[in-house]
């Protein structure tokens, strides 16, 4: 049975940051993985290349946007090839065979009705390249996805029948609840489709850079909409559009995506294939974001995490390691130097390669390094037991995309082999003339790094190669099928010395991410007296103090129905009296992360209604490029606690 795994398509306004590689690793683990199992595999990367962002992007770097794209394009892959990436396909949406293959599709739908030509007006965001209905804009103005400003669009477009599709998709939900990975975001897919879809733009006159109609419509001045154009690629890098195209990979087994991208991939995508008469995915994955110190990145705060920076770093190898076990797949994670540091030092260096080292050792002592497994059933049938529970958990962790709890059970090998040695004192057997019980304690955990190697080789392939070289065996199919499947152990063979294949890290190896700014003190700020007297819209001091600020503690938090964007909150103020608050704030907080936080509220402001709610307050928040978060006291304070 073939196997297909794909990440999106990055896109090429901005070169690779940490949530990219994230994405990646993932997707290069579960390839690998495959792979080793010996499943047909095929992994796809690739770049998404047009649009009015990638243009206007080119202009402020006085380029073409061809060489625009070209550059940006290969950074990325520049960046998996140093990472070792095993992509089979990268695929870039300026290829002639995609630009073809999207094409094509146009047509299939076109001819069939579910694409239709009409005009589009309304809120377009170029960031984002969506049009919003003017009920989901922030405000009236801002887009309920990345919060920028949007503009009035007025143009001709063609649109594809989203609408057709909406009982469709709701099925397939409920026929496949494993559809969208994890479970936990699939309710967010089937309430946006349930407040009714609506068809979707697919074509632009505004700009030029994108994929042009087929010659059979005669409309040159229309290019591809960038979704229909991106969300192809994962078709057309099988060949689709072409007379000798390959699907025999096609349906993908999992398409991995950031969750900002999910919506265009479990509702868009789908639709699109069932116009096209093609299977759905098996699965579609969606992870969180990276933040970095608990803190969201952003290039105006100076702390964003770039990839390459901490591979050099601290090895690319141990970067995969720490971002695949350090947060359960679909969850926000928070990139920490003291954490890695911790788990460089802990779990890669103590448990795992002091591990190797010790039988390095004893074996160098004991038998002139040669290790032999002709006793280990004999005196440690409680070890092979326990390690062979452990092997046997693996493969539906990994198939469930819980690559952290992987990992989790993997490292028990680790302290079964530690464990062993502790026990059964192999130094002492020696010592007591017990010569063959004390081979057989090494020969057991040689045992153990050995099937731990092949199982922990999707997520760091060079480094477990390093130790299968001093074990003598290759990691592959074969011995993945003998010493994991069949339980068989490593034949008599003379082990290798390796340097220490984790070195510890004392401090911080990178430049810590920038503090906030101090506040100027008063003598530090006369030279702005001057300056900031002559700002317009100015106010009194007692203009200020008619509002009244005050820290709420979250009792109870929910989503309102048919919106996308307010949560409905219970906020106590200390007044003995509880606040129903709704807040546009959904899109970027779940009602769960928020229940016994603090926030700051203006709490004197006029009730009014929103969907037909009391609203009777409003939270404090800043909003810039990089989306929205809430203003919150540094320490808890009791509720009601005035600000100001």
């Amino acid at each position: 049975m073939s196997k297909y795994i794909t990440t999106p398509i990055y896109y090429v306004n901005g070169e690779a940051h940490i949530g990219h590689a994230y994405t990646t690793f993932i997707a290069d683990t579960m390839a690998r993985y495959e792979k080793l199992k010996g499943e047909d595999t095929y992994f796809l990367t690739g770049t998404d290349e047009h649009g009015q962002k990638i243009e206007e992007s080119a202009i402020k770097n006085n380029k073409s946007t061809a060489q625009f794209a070209d550059e940006i394009s290969a950074t990325f892959k520049n960046l998996w090839d140093e990472f070792d990436i095993c992509y089979d396909k990268f695929i870039r949406t300026t290829d002639e065979d995609h630009k073809r293959g999207v094409q094509k599709a146009f047509e299939v739908m076109y001819a069939k009705g579910d694409i239709y030509k009409d005009f589009y007006e309304g809120h377009y965001c170029v960031s984002c390249e969506t049009f919003f209905p003017e009920t989901q804009l922030i405000d009236g103005q801002f887009c309920p996805d990345c919060g920028r400003a949007t503009t009035i669009v007025k143009e001709e477009s063609y649109f594809f029948r989203l609408s057709k599709y909406e009982g469709a998709l709701l099925k397939h939900y409920a026929d496949n609840p494993d559809f969208v990975l994890p479970r936990s975001r699939t309710n967010e897919v089937i309430n946006f489709v349930k407040t009714g879809l609506r068809d979707l733009s697919v074509t632009r006159t505004s700009f030029t850079w994108g994929v042009k109609m087929p010659e059979s419509l005669n409309d040159d001045k229309h290019v591809m909409y960038v979704w229909l154009d991106a969300l192809m690629n994962y078709i057309t890098a099988l060949g689709y559009g072409k007379d000798d195209a390959n699907m025999r990979y096609w349906p993908a087994s999992i398409q991995f995506v950031g969750k900002d991208i999910l919506r265009f991939h479990a509702i868009y995508w789908p639709a699109f294939l069932m116009s096209l008469d093609l299977p759905l995915p098996k699965h579609i994955g969606a992870h969180g974001w990276w933040t970095r110190d608990g803190e969201k990145m952003s290039k105006s705060k100076g702390n964003v995490v770039a990839p390459k920076e901490v591979a050099d770093a601290y090895g690319v190898e141990n970067l995969r390691y720490f971002m695949l076990r350090e947060v359960p797949f679909g969850q926000d994670g928070d990139f920490s130097q003291r954490a890695f540091i911790d788990r460089i030092n802990s779990e890669l260096s103590n448990d795992l390669g002091n591990l190797l080292n010790r039988i390095i050792g004893m074996s160098e002592k004991y038998s002139d390094y040669e290790i032999n497994s002709v006793d280990v059933q004999k005196y440690h049938k409680k070890e092979l037991d326990a390690m062979n529970i452990v092997l046997d958990s693996l493969d539906s962790l990994m198939q469930q995309v819980q690559a952290h709890r992987y990992l989790e059970e993997l490292w028990k090998l680790f302290s079964i082999g530690n464990k062993a040695i502790e026990e059964h004192a192999p130094w002492v057997k020696m010592k007591n003339g017990k010569k063959d019980e004390a081979a057989a304690t090494v020969a057991l955990v040689a045992n153990i790094l050995a099937k731990a190697a092949i199982m922990l080789s999707p997520v760091m392939p060079k480094t477990t190669n390093i130790i299968a070289d001093a074990l003598n065996f290759t990691i592959d199919n074969i011995s993945y099928r003998e010493l994991v499947l069949d339980r068989k152990l490593l034949k008599l063979f003379s082990i290798k010395k390796v340097p220490p294949l984790f070195p510890r890290v004392e401090e911080p190896l990178m430049p810590e991410a920038p503090a906030a700014q101090p506040v100027l003190l008063k003598e530090e700020s006369k030279n702005t007296i001057e300056s900031i007297k002559e700002q317009d819209n100015l106010i009194e001091i007692g203009q200020f103090f008619k509002t009244s600020l005050k820290v709420g503690t979250v009792l109870e938090a929910e989503e309102v129905p048919k919106s996308t964007k307010l949560l409905k909150l219970q906020v106590d103020l200390g007044d003995g009296r509880i606040r129903q608050i709704v807040a546009g704030i959904k899109e970027f907080y779940s009602a769960e992360s928020l229940i016994g936080t603090q926030v700051c509220v203006v709490a004197n402001l006029k009730p009014a209604k929103l969907m037909g709610m009391l609203s009777e307050g409003m939270l404090l928040a800043a909003k810039d490029e990089d989306g929205l978060s809430l203003i919150r006291p540094e320490k808890p304070k009791k509720a009601g606690t005035p600000i100001g």
